[in-house]
C-alpha cells in the first residue's frame, strides 16, 4: 500500500506541475529589452526586432523601474516628474509624483523599496528623494550626504541603498531603513563618470562609466576594486550608460548613448561579442519580464489569473 500511495502523490504532483508550467507558459510575455533614451523602444533580445515604441508621451524618459502594483514608473529628466505607463499596453496612464515634489530636480534613476515606496535620484537636486508608493504623495528627502549629480539607485541583498555619484566619481552606500549615510564605498580609481550600477549574477557590483566607456566591478560589502569587467571602450564602447544582464544568454548589455547603440558582452569574460540594436541615445536598460516576476508568477499563477477574470 505505502508504495501505490508514494506512487499516487508523485503522480498527482507532476500532472499539477505540468498544468503549473502550461498556464505560467501561456500567461507569461516574450522577453523583451526595454530601453530609454530619445526615442524608447523595446526589443526582441532574441531576433533583434524593434517591437514597438514605449513611454511616447515623455519628453526625456531616462530611468525606468516597474512597481509592485504591475505598473512602469519613468523618471523624466525634463518636466522633472514621475510618470506611470500600462506595462502591457505600453500607453500612458498619469503623472505619478508632480513636477519637482519635494524639490525633485533632474530626476534619473528610481527603484521601489522593501517599504512599497519610490526613490527617486536628483541629479540636479543632488539628493533621493522618497515618494509613497501608492499615491506618489511626497515622504522625505531620505538622503543627501556625499552626493553629487546622483544618477543611479540600487538596494542591495542586505537592504543598504547604493547610488552612483557621477560628479565627484563616487560610489555612496546608505543605510536602506534610515537613509544615513555608512560610507563612501568607492571613489576614484576606476570610477570615473559612474552612471548605472546593477549586481550581477556573481553577486558582485557593476558600475558603468561615462567617460573612460567601460564597466568596473567591486565587492559590495568591502568595496574591494576587482578591476575593469568591460575593458575601456571595448567593442567601440563610447559612453557606457545603462546596463542589464540577458536572464536568456547570461550576457551584459551596455547602453553606449554616444553611439546610439547597446551593445553585448560576454557575461563571464567581459569581452565584446556584438551590438544588438541602434537606438538614440539610450539610457537606462531593462529585460521584461524580469527574473523575479518570473519567479512570482510561477508561484502564483493560477491565483493571478483567477484574480484578472474577477
Amino acid at each position: 500500500m505505502r508504495p501505490s500511495l508514494h506512487a499516487g502523490v508523485v503522480g498527482t504532483l507532476s500532472v499539477m506541475l505540468a498544468l503549473l508550467a502550461a498556464v505560467v507558459a501561456e500567461a507569461q510575455p516574450a522577453l523583451q529589452l526595454w530601453i530609454s533614451g530619445d526615442e524608447p523602444i523595446r526589443v526582441d533580445p532574441l531576433t533583434r526586432d524593434v517591437l514597438g515604441p514605449i513611454f511616447r508621451s515623455s519628453p526625456d524618459p531616462a530611468g525606468f523601474a516597474f512597481g509592485p502594483d504591475g505598473y512602469v514608473y519613468v523618471a523624466d529628466s525634463y518636466l522633472d516628474c514621475v510618470l506611470r505607463y500600462d506595462a502591457q499596453t505600453y500607453e500612458f496612464i498619469d503623472v505619478f509624483v508632480p513636477a519637482g515634489s519635494g524639490g525633485l530636480d533632474g530626476p534619473t534613476g528610481l527603484v521601489f523599496g522593501a517599504d512599497a515606496n519610490l526613490y527617486v535620484a536628483g541629479a540636479w537636486s543632488n539628493n533621493i528623494v522618497r515618494y509613497d508608493g501608492s499615491t506618489g504623495a511626497f515622504l522625505d528627502v531620505f538622503a543627501s550626504e556625499g552626493l553629487d549629480a546622483p544618477h543611479s539607485l540600487r538596494f542591495g541583498p542586505a537592504g543598504d541603498l547604493y547610488v552612483t555619484s557621477e560628479a565627484n566619481d563616487r560610489l555612496v552606500r546608505f543605510n536602506g531603513q534610515t537613509g544615513h549615510l555608512m560610507d563612501i564605498l568607492v571613489e576614484g580609481g576606476e570610477l570615473d563618470g559612474p552612471l548605472d550600477l546593477i549586481f550581477g549574477p556573481d553577486d558582485l557590483l557593476y558600475v558603468s562609466n561615462r567617460w573612460t566607456a567601460s564597466v568596473a566591478r567591486y565587492d559590495p560589502l568591502t568595496g574591494e576594486a576587482l578591476g575593469y569587467f568591460v575593458e575601456p571602450h571595448a567593442g567601440d564602447l563610447h559612453w557606457a550608460s545603462g546596463m542589464a544582464f540577458g536572464p536568456h544568454d547570461g550576457n551584459l548589455y551596455v547602453a553606449d548613448q554616444a553611439w546610439d547603440q547597446v551593445r553585448r558582452y560576454d557575461g563571464q569574460t567581459g569581452a565584446y561579442v556584438d551590438n544588438l540594436v541602434y537606438v538614440l541615445a539610450p539610457t537606462f536598460l531593462a529585460f521584461v519580464p524580469e527574473p523575479g516576476s518570473l519567479l512570482l508568477l510561477a508561484g502564483g499563477a493560477l491565483l493571478l489569473g483567477r484574480k484578472r477574470r474577477a
